[in-house]
């Protein structure tokens, strides 16, 4: 089975190829451009460098949310693109449930924490027995309220994630030595996990047709948030 992975829902832009149990090409960048602009040419370099006929994959794996309104949007259009042109379906991946894979084996328990502004953070928290469990599925929620979950739980917690850098100092002070951090090859977005757990979900059936697929947000949008305010003080004024 050859699947592609995609990811955009942070400042990462990540393209990979998984063909059975091989990884067989992945193109990361972490830097200032836009998704837009990158993650098409990232996507044909990797399918001429490895000679990949498209037409041979069998699904597209794609980081389907939390995490950036925008990069989301691209990446599911640039999913769906692929898929609709060759007519082949969509693995939905949770973002913070591929990062969480990144740490395959990991004795403590796993917790990835992206930046969603206003001290809160998209997460979710996992750990491996003889399997990849998932404890808290992909949510929002205030970056002290994941803590005390935490504290909760026995055992030491290792984190990941563009949230690491703003809530490093209070995650040690709530958590103390039980905190722990990721080092750099495994602490951002990988396509290729999202392609390896997109593996196990296509040979589950876990998959959905290009038409259908949409990101999932976990939260309106900034934009969504305004709007509502906007509409609440025009009904408080007519009242």
């Amino acid at each position: 089975m050859i699947v592609i992975g995609i990811e955009s829902s942070s400042l990462v832009a990540s393209a990979a190829i998984l063909q059975d149990d091989v990884l067989t090409a992945e193109y990361t960048v972490n830097y200032k451009k836009t998704h837009s602009q990158t993650l098409l040419p990232m996507i044909d370099e990797i399918v001429r460098m490895t000679e990949l006929d498209l037409h041979e994959i069998d699904g597209i794996a794609v980081a389907e949310g939390p995490g950036s309104f925008t990069g989301l949007r691209i990446g599911a259009a640039t999913a769906k693109g692929i898929g609709l042109a060759l007519e082949k379906p969509i693995v939905a991946v949770p973002t913070v449930d591929a990062m969480a894979y990144q740490l395959y084996g990991c004795a403590h328990l796993i917790c990835p924490i992206m930046d969603a502004k206003r001290q809160q953070v998209y997460t979710g928290i996992y750990r491996f027995t003889e399997n990849f469990e998932v404890l808290r599925p992909a949510c929002a929620l205030p970056v002290k309220e994941l803590a005390e979950d935490l504290l909760a739980r026995e055992g030491k917690v290792v984190f990941l994630g563009d949230g690491v850098p703003v809530f490093r100092h209070t995650l040690k002070e709530m958590l103390g030595d039980r905190a722990l951090f990721a080092p750099a090859p495994s602490a951002r977005q990988r396509a290729g996990a999202v392609a390896a757990l997109g593996m196990t979900y296509l040979k589950e059936g876990r998959t959905v047709s290009a038409d259908d697929f949409a990101p999932n947000y976990h939260r309106i949008s900034q934009a969504e948030r305004e709007r509502a305010k906007r509409l609440e003080a025009e009904r408080g004024h007519h009242e």
